[in-house]
């Protein structure tokens, strides 16, 4: 993982929306507060987070945490291919989609 601390900062920011009531969330809200908090309250190098990689993080948390499946609303993804039970087929083998 490039940047490892943007997992531990998606994480953290979306369990505290978890924590504070919060039914659903966007994947885009959580990124841009890591870009807050990585660019304006904290110094050192600055790194882009790639909105590609956005919709990857809301399901790569939901596989980890599938107690919160359905916290962030995702799309089908082009690449994704279905099960007969309807399940996507590329999450159930994904190793690590944060990993690019």
């Amino acid at each position: 993982m490039k940047n490892p601390h943007v997992w531990d900062l998606f994480e953290k920011f979306t369990f505290q929306a978890i924590n504070k009531g919060h039914k659903h969330c966007s994947a885009w809200l959580v990124v841009n507060r890591i870009r807050w908090e990585t660019t304006i309250e904290t110094t050192g190098n600055d790194f882009k987070i790639s909105n590609d990689f956005i919709a990857h993080y809301a399901r790569y948390f939901m596989m980890l945490h599938p107690e919160h499946e359905g916290f962030f609303r995702t799309k089908p993804l082009k690449e994704d291919i279905r099960g007969s039970d309807g399940e996507c087929l590329r999450l159930r083998t994904l190793e690590n989609p944060v990993r690019a």
